[in-house]
């Protein structure tokens, strides 16, 4: 039975150091750490979801971007806490260790965050209060849907164009931070399916649409981890969390269109395929033996 290479960062035995290099080793679990908007990441993805998910969906991309073409923009959309970003960061090394699959570029929608100042001077009512935007930071309110939209139609129309990225040491996005310019463009954000007003119409952009769902507690602890990495004390992020952050998690679980390829991540974060058309590309039978 031939085995899928895949390359990937490993752990040393001695110490626990990563070596940085990319090699071809058998593991059951994969390390990638990885710096995310400014925070170091240490995830881990099991090999049965990269032999069986992963290395499928990009192969599925690369079939429908050599059909199409020209570019091929795919959504990904998950609640807050899902590792989004840190995904889509692996997926983009899984293609550079294969000249077979496509030359993907992955973006998200967090650059379109408001501006910190703009935050803090407009107000909405939560709760019969009226507060800060700022407090409700990452609620769909808070992003610039008109401008993301407009910079969505140039991805999708194949255009070399800026992308702004958010920084969450800065607290605020850094325009034109990368250059779209691959043929193969995967955008990643909470909103991108949100099945309400402004919103529902983004994925008529897509040519694939992926959605990934979790328990909303796993993804309450990883908020709360995130943002105490970023100097917050755990007392402060966790009432930011409860207050700010569990609404937008809700929202985006009762609240996400149906998409082509429906993924979820369970208790152990290891994910699985829910439905959608990767079902007749599944390659169980391609699992390195032990």
């Amino acid at each position: 039975m031939t085995a899928i290479r895949i390359f990937c960062l490993f752990r040393s035995v001695h110490g626990g150091s990563l070596d940085g290099r990319f090699t071809k080793q058998r593991f059951k679990m994969i390390d990638f750490p990885v710096n995310i908007n400014g925070i170091d990441v240490d995830a881990q993805y099991t090999e049965q979801a990269v032999h069986t998910i992963f290395l499928p969906l990009l192969k599925k991309l690369t079939e429908l971007q050599k059909e199409k073409g020209g570019r091929l923009l795919v959504m990904l959309a998950a609640p807050p806490g899902a590792g989004k970003s840190t995904l889509l960061s692996f997926l983009e090394k899984l293609c550079q260790g294969d000249e077979t699959l496509c030359d993907l570029q992955t973006i998200g929608m967090d650059g379109f965050h408001r501006r910190q100042e703009y935050l803090q001077s407009h107000f909405v009512q939560r709760n019969g209060k009226q507060i800060s935007m700022v407090e409700i930071k990452g609620a769909p309110i808070t992003f610039d849907l008109e401008t993301l939209t407009d910079r969505v139609k140039k991805v999708a129309s194949g255009a070399v164009c800026g992308w702004p990225v958010y920084n969450r040491m800065l607290h605020n996005p850094v325009e034109n931070a990368v250059t779209v310019r691959k043929n193969v463009v995967l955008l990643e954000g909470n909103y991108l399916l949100l099945n309400e007003d402004g919103w529902r119409g983004l994925s008529a952009y897509a040519d694939c649409t992926i959605s990934v769902s979790a328990e909303a507690e796993m993804l309450r602890k990883r908020l709360i981890d995130r943002r105490v990495k970023t100097g917050v004390d755990a007392e402060a992020a966790t009432r930011f969390v409860d207050f700010s952050d569990m609404p937008n998690v809700r929202l985006c679980l009762e609240k996400t269109l149906p998409a082509d390829i429906q993924l979820s991540i369970d208790q152990n974060r290891d994910y699985h395929l829910s439905s959608g058309i990767l079902q007749n590309h599944a390659i169980n039978d391609m699992i390195p033996a032990d």
